[in-house]
């Protein structure tokens, strides 16, 4: 080798040696800076007839793609979980602490202690007013804590507001970075850096919402939700949320812009129409998916169940059951009952069972004053696999009848109306069904009907039938109105005299509200998360609340178990990612020294060279 061949070879190694310590000297001073990845330089051999050595080819970032891939996963997995502890967890306290007298639980215990001494006493005006009393401190319970869920469904409103605003930004920024990784060298230093700056808007996009990251020409990636959306490339795409200003029990989501009360996300590509990724269930995880799902069906079905438990407590004291009269034509036989007492709401019951198959089946008539709440589901109901037909009242029984004969059409049976407000059902006398029972439900809205039955809590200051209308079912929002009737309250009397007569010691009222509230047999809506379609929750109030209590503590438990498994999950995939491409600075020294060394050596192969050539000059 000519002194000119090793000046040569050493000034090479000791240009890489220099690159190599500029990057071990980067990486030690960002050894705690936050998304830094650990840079390390690839160099390969150069030879040729004039010289050899070596070159930096470039500067790559050590990173486990799968690691991080997988990383990105559970970081939406584990703001998802985070959110909805942190949510529950507020739930919680709005419920109050099992046992504590502020409690929905005590506070409705309260109130029906109250009940046996009057019961008791009747003719105590004490005991009446303390009925009276601990009766508006549960409503107005059951007033606040429908507020309070309703609060927190506008507070994850406007979580979602603020993350759509930082995806907004991330996707800005990956796509800007995009941009300036494709102008830039791939090997330098600085594309290094930008793609760490990249990785980390992403990074935070993925705690926002589940994200796939694909890969693409000069060192650009493109993100995609997981149902397969773009997001970002080398133009990012924008999220618009049209966020509501109150939140009600009546605030819901749709895909009917007319029906829906709460806001969606929409996704505004770079060209092309815009998608509602609410409506396309595009967004399954991270923070954003997490306040969609309380704010549509957690804290709705919470409410729902606050509902479902005024509605049973109105239910339960003014409702009564209508009986029927058999009834036979032969070679037709059925049942006869009186409709005319009937409020929007109530229902007729008809059972009857089909004899070609000898199977069992219930239809359910409920009576709409609304043509447009028209045709009904079967959800109208909580009772199970009931036929649930609205019969509109307003054109008279003539209509009525008209209605329910084509409600029954296929079935074997005929509806007719023999005198004054009287719904015969009967058999068709061909032996194709056979009529089993006929009962209506009616809601009795007078204090002093002659009945024990009164509508001691109101809609507001209206009797509670379960109306639905056009704009949905009087139960939605039930808790938030609910409230001791007016007239209860400014005659507490009104809870003994149930007709004219009665006398102050008659505790038929009282007694018949202990059962009712205490013991009753009441069935409960699916959309309360407690019991099923095919079999809803049937038992007392009493019981039915401590179903709720106790799904509550179920759920805040379960939300808290899910998010200490996801961080523990997130915090060791983040371990193993630090291990691979975070600054271990004793690493770092200890290949400081290599280099050290390394370019001492080449140091001293030029100073070699430099005596020699001067040897050779002074000859």
């Amino acid at each position: 080798m000519s002194l000119t061949q090793a000046l040569s070879t050493a000034l090479s190694g000791l240009q890489v040696n220099q690159a190599s310590i500029s990057i071990v000297a980067s990486n030690v001073a960002n050894a705690d800076t936050p998304g830094y990845t650990r840079k390390v330089v690839d160099q390969v051999a150069i030879g040729g007839s004039a010289s050899v050595g070596v070159r930096v080819s470039d500067i790559q970032r050590e990173i486990d793609l799968y690691i991080q891939r997988q990383l990105r996963v559970e970081n939406a997995g584990a703001s998802y979980a985070d959110t909805r502890a942190n949510m529950y967890s507020q739930l919680q306290a709005i419920y109050g602490q099992p046992g504590a007298d502020t409690s929905l639980e005590s506070v409705y215990n309260s109130f029906t202690s109250s009940l046996p001494t009057l019961s008791t006493s009747p003719d105590d005006p004490g005991a009446r007013t303390a009925v009276v009393n601990s009766a508006q401190l549960l409503t107005q319970q059951l007033n606040q804590l429908s507020g309070d869920i309703q609060s927190l469904r506008a507070n994850a409103e406007l979580g979602i507001a603020d993350a759509v605003n930082k995806a907004n930004e991330a996707m800005t920024q990956i796509a800007s970075l995009n941009q300036q990784i494709a102008a830039a060298n791939p090997g330098d230093a600085a594309t290094g850096a930008l793609q760490d700056q990249r990785d980390s808007y992403i990074d935070q996009l993925s705690q926002l919402m589940d994200i796939n990251v694909i890969p693409g020409d000069r060192g650009q990636v493109s993100s995609f939700t997981s149902s397969g959306t773009q997001l970002v490339g080398a133009q990012a795409a924008q999220l618009s949320f049209d966020a509501v200003c109150t939140i009600t029990p009546k605030s819901q989501w749709s895909a009917n812009p007319s029906l829906r009360g709460v806001g969606t996300i929409t996704l505004i590509p770079p060209a092309g129409a815009p998608v509602d990724l609410i409506q396309n269930h595009s967004i399954r995880s991270g923070t954003i998916a997490a306040y969609l799902q309380m704010r549509d069906q957690d804290l709705v079905q919470a409410q729902n169940q606050l509902d479902a438990l005024a509605a049973g407590m109105a239910s339960a004291l003014s409702d009564t059951t209508i009986a029927s009269t058999p009834v036979s034509s032969p070679p037709q036989n059925g049942f006869d009952v009186d409709v005319g007492s009937l409020s929007a709401g109530n229902t007729v019951t008809i059972n009857y069972t089909d004899t070609a198959t000898s199977t069992p089946h219930t239809i359910t008539l409920m009576r709409v004053d609304d043509p447009s709440a028209l045709p009904l589901s079967d959800t109208a109901t909580a009772a199970a696999n009931d036929s649930v037909f609205g019969i509109d009242f307003s054109g008279g029984m003539g209509s009525v009848i008209t209605q329910i004969n084509t409600a029954l059409s296929g079935t074997g049976m005929v509806a007719s109306n023999p005198s004054a407000s009287i719904l015969e059902v009967l058999d068709d006398g061909l032996g194709n069904a056979v009529v089993n029972s006929l009962s209506a439900k009616a809601t009795i809205t007078s204090l002093t009907g002659g009945r024990a039955e009164f509508p001691l809590f109101t809609d507001g200051s209206a009797p509670y039938t379960g109306v639905i209308t056009g704009t949905g079912s009087e139960n939605l929002g039930l808790a938030a109105r609910l409230a001791v009737n007016p007239a209860v309250v400014a005659d507490p009397s009104s809870l003994i005299v149930y007709k004219a007569g009665t006398s102050a010691g008659d505790s038929t009222r009282p007694d018949f509200m202990l059962q009712q509230l205490t013991n009753a047999s009441l069935t409960f809506s699916p959309n309360t998360g407690i019991g099923t379609v095919t079999a809803p929750f049937t038992g007392s109030l009493t019981t039915y609340l401590r179903q709720v209590i106790s799904r509550q503590g179920e759920a805040a438990s379960s939300a808290d178990n899910l998010k200490q498994g996801q961080d523990v999950v997130l915090n060791s995939l983040q371990q193993r990612f630090n291990n691979v491409s975070g600054v271990n600075v004793d690493q770092e020294m200890a290949n400081l020294l290599s280099l050290q060394n390394s370019y001492a050596a080449n140091a001293r192969v030029m100073s070699a060279v430099k005596d020699m050539l001067d040897a050779l000059l002074n000859m």
